[in-house]
């Protein structure tokens, strides 16, 4: 197998295994979502940001496995990156409500919220690896790939 070949085996692998990992993500979200916003009924709502990041997560996931490219990788790193950052920064720390944000602070592991958290864990580190890869095989440094 030639270099190019294996090349673009890996990065067909890294898209199909962020995509899977972000579709876990978002649909772990949005199964709980209304269970969570059940607790807060009339506002915004823990079920409501729930929601906001399954469509997040979805997104990304698809823009990953349909382009591969360098913004396409940025998204799914902000997106599972920063989720991941929320439900560690919440489950350790009880941050009261401020703003348009409920308290979310839940001091337990339970399989939906650990399965969420490898999923999103997993898309992080495969977009860092992409990002990795594509920096270092990019001809054209000033071409943005949307």
């Amino acid at each position: 197998m030639n270099r190019a070949l294996r090349s673009r085996a890996t990065r067909l692998v890294l898209r199909v295994l962020a995509a899977a990992a972000l579709a876990v993500d978002a649909g772990v979200h949005f199964r709980l979502a209304p269970g969570y916003q059940a607790a807060a009924p009339e506002g915004f709502g823990e079920g409501n940001l729930f929601l906001a990041e399954a469509a997040a997560a979805a997104m990304a996931g698809l823009y990953v496995l349909i382009r591969g490219s360098r913004p396409a990788w940025i998204l799914a790193l902000l997106t599972a990156g920063g989720g991941l950052a929320v439900l560690v920064l919440y489950r350790y720390i009880d941050i009261p409500a401020f703003g348009p944000f409920p308290a979310m602070y839940e001091p337990v592991w339970f399989f939906d919220k650990t399965l969420t958290a490898l999923a999103q864990g997993l898309a992080t580190l495969l977009a860092n690896i992409a990002l990795v890869l594509h920096q270092n095989t990019r001809p054209d440094q000033t071409r943005c790939d949307l």
